[in-house]
């Protein structure tokens, strides 16, 4: 789905779309999932596969060193002509690229590549104040955490922890203003992306160690952990035909989407509470993609390493676009780190 521009968003089957163009929101997780496997593939000496990733790498840098504009932001829609649609800016985008560009300018072996992501992070990292929407918030939270923990110091560090307090700010009040019993959770209503919330607040714990925010990852992520289990016991996403709301559930469709953010929440609990619960909610994230699901039926292609864009009452969605498997490799990842202890 890669090629001389970018990742592909979508496809029919495996085939992709090319009329429907490219997003940066793709290309974003494409580079954090690229730089996170480059890692595996330097423990285990794969010569071959570092090569193809850093082929990756450089594909997805160049797009977004192309769509960040002039004052920092990330166009997102990019026609197959590669010409940019008409669109209002995205928080969501933002902060997904940031923090992008926060792993890979970490966690890549290459000086120089690890430079161009830092100068992205940069440049985007001051239009973060103006954002409006939690989930960019909480992206940018994230990423700041990321850096004050595993960054080299560099001059972007006392912004990183003045944000750090803005956004750890925002979230809790947002969730003090919105949880209530029976209810815990940020907004009245849980859409998508949610894992993202008590992930921000868990990442910014490790930093600042305030132990209202500890407790509100905690809590929200138990909250989300239930919600998104089934009384058999697997995963099961809230679907995008309704959501959740404290009076209903919706059960369909469900998104890989979803199954990674609670990998990628869970898994950052484990490794600041280590309760093995957290550790077992990411082993049965990754089960949801083999076939522990609703449908019981594989959703991922280990062997192409692809995955089908949602499960629905009739089984599983077969088109395969960028979304999904970058959510499928996204939460392999994050279950080999997991195991690892990396």
């Amino acid at each position: 789905m890669t090629d001389d521009t970018g990742l592909l968003e979508h496809c029919l089957g495996n085939i992709p779309r090319r009329r429907e163009g490219y997003t940066t929101d793709d290309n974003a997780r494409a580079l954090w999932a690229c730089a996170v496997w480059r890692q595996h593939a330097d423990q285990a000496g794969d010569r071959d596969l570092q090569a193809t990733l850093d082929r990756l790498i450089d594909r997805y840098l160049g797009f977004l060193l192309w769509v960040q504009q002039e004052d920092g932001s990330f166009h997102n829609n990019i026609g197959y002509d590669r010409r940019p649609e008409p669109e209002k800016p995205s928080d969501d985008c933002l902060g997904r690229a940031l923090w992008a560009c926060a792993v890979a300018s970490a966690a890549l072996p290459d000086s120089g590549r690890r430079f161009v992501a830092s100068q992205l992070f940069a440049k985007g990292l001051p239009r973060t104040t103006a954002m409006k929407f939690p989930r960019g918030w909480a992206f940018a939270l994230a990423a700041c955490s990321f850096l004050a923990r595993n960054g080299s110091g560099s001059a972007d560090s006392t912004a990183c922890i003045e944000l750090i307090e803005l956004f750890e700010e925002r979230l809790t009040r947002l969730y003090r203003e919105a949880s209530a019993d029976g209810w815990h959770w940020f907004e009245p209503v849980m859409t998508y992306g949610n894992g993202v919330l008590p992930w921000a607040l868990f990442s910014a714990y490790r930093v600042t160690k305030r132990e209202e925010t500890l407790a509100i990852a905690k809590e929200s992520l138990d909250f989300l952990i239930a919600k998104m289990t089934g009384q058999n016991g697997v995963i099961r996403p809230i679907g995008n035909r309704g959501w959740c709301t404290p009076q209903s559930r919706s059960d369909w469709d469900q998104q890989p989407l979803e199954v990674m953010k609670l990998a990628l929440a869970s898994a950052e609990a484990h490794a600041v509470l280590a309760d093995p619960v957290y550790r077992q909610t990411v082993d049965k994230c990754r089960a949801w993609f083999y076939g522990d699901n609703d449908g019981a039926v594989p959703m991922a292609d280990a062997a192409e390493g692809s995955c089908c864009d949602g499960l629905t009452p009739s089984g599983a969605n077969l088109n395969q676009g960028a979304e999904s498997t970058l959510s499928y490799l996204l939460t392999e990842a994050i279950y080999h780190t997991a195991v690892t202890g990396g």
